[in-house]
């Protein structure tokens, strides 16, 4: 701050050392001017100068320290009071700007929640038509076409669930039950959503579960689950082999693994893997793929400390791991 100061009142400092050099080079040249004399009053107005600069450093720049200081909070009142007309003119416009700011600021949150409430409501109605189709499909004779329709109703299905679990993720902190689930129930239950989309391409599962229960919020944990089921059958080619789950401890951690024999991933897209709206730079041309089921995943696990990886080869399949975190950091998300 001291160098930006100076460097702002160069000229003023430039203009009194010119001054102060100009009057010793009048004194030395003007024999009719005593020399020493005028040294001693240059002396003492360049003392006190130095002393008014001081002064005025710590007057001046008190006011920007608070603005430098201060978070990007739409927040003004950390900021010290105003000394000068100059800085009455930038606090009274930064007031101004940060309360349109605010204002817009809060009619956006509003307008979004209002949106976000419209949405869901849409997604409930919605469920409601899906389950009777559901019912209507059941009672269909022709197997083929019954085998068609339910695929296509898992899609919806699937679809709106993710959008479901999309909009709610922000405030998942707030709906999270921590205890203790039966993880092998709970992969049951998602693989049977996907029996039909399973017997259709001839693709089987192989669980081992030497743990079978976990500390965790079954809601959330059941849509991880199911992200990673839906993208192995998606990837696996028909009559692949069976996609194999896993559940064990390994240091202390109770890990669960998903391998599917897919496609796979190539290496320079692992990185990106769980970023929001990427697909894949190897099959680009993949409409199918939204690029927010790994993305949602990944942020439903963090805020369960669950620890999601992926390990892959090109046409040799994935790996995706969930690590969970133990007892105590589990409970503590929650503040049990």
């Amino acid at each position: 701050m001291i160098k930006r100061y100076l460097a702002e009142r160069f000229s003023w400092i430039l203009l009194f050392l010119c001054g102060q050099a100009l009057l010793l080079l009048i004194a030395s040249l003007d024999y009719a001017i005593p020399f020493w004399p005028i040294l001693y009053i240059v002396f003492l107005t360049t003392t006190l100068f130095v002393i008014f600069l001081i002064i005025r450093y710590n007057k001046e720049t008190r006011f920007y320290k608070h603005l430098e200081e201060r978070d990007s909070q739409l927040d003004l009142s950390g900021i010290s009071a105003a000394d000068s007309p100059f800085e009455y003119i930038v606090e009274n416009s930064m007031t101004n700007l940060t309360e349109r700011l605010s204002h817009t600021a809060s009619r956006h949150q509003i307008a979004l929640e209002q949106e976000k409430d419209e949405l869901l409501s849409w997604i409930h109605e919605v469920k409601t038509p899906l389950t009777a189709m559901r019912l209507m499909i059941d009672r269909m004779g022709d197997e083929t076409m019954k085998a068609a329709l339910t695929y296509e109703w898992l899609r919806i299905h699937l679809l709106l669930d993710q959008q479901l679990h999309q909009k709610r993720l922000p405030s998942m902190e707030n709906d999270l039950y921590i205890e203790q689930i039966n993880v092998e129930a709970l992969t049951y239950t998602e693989i049977k959503t996907l029996k039909s989309w399973c017997i259709q391409k001839g693709i089987g599962f192989e669980l081992i579960f030497e743990i079978t229960e976990v500390l965790s919020d079954a809601k959330w944990l059941a849509f991880i689950l199911r992200q990673l089921l839906t993208n192995a059958v998606k990837y696996s080619g028909s009559h692949a082999p069976d996609i194999a789950i896993r559940c064990f401890q390994k240091q202390e951690h109770t890990v669960l693994e998903v391998t599917d024999h897919g496609r796979g991933i190539d290496p320079r897209d692992l990185p990106r893997i769980f970023d929001r709206g990427f697909t894949s730079t190897t099959w680009h041309q993949d409409s199918a793929s939204t690029g927010m089921g790994l993305y949602l995943a990944k942020k439903a696990a963090e805020s369960l400390h669950i620890l999601l990886t992926v390990d892959s080869e090109v046409n040799a399949g994935s790996t995706f791991t969930l690590t969970f975190p133990l007892p105590n950091e589990a409970v503590q998300m929650t503040g049990m």
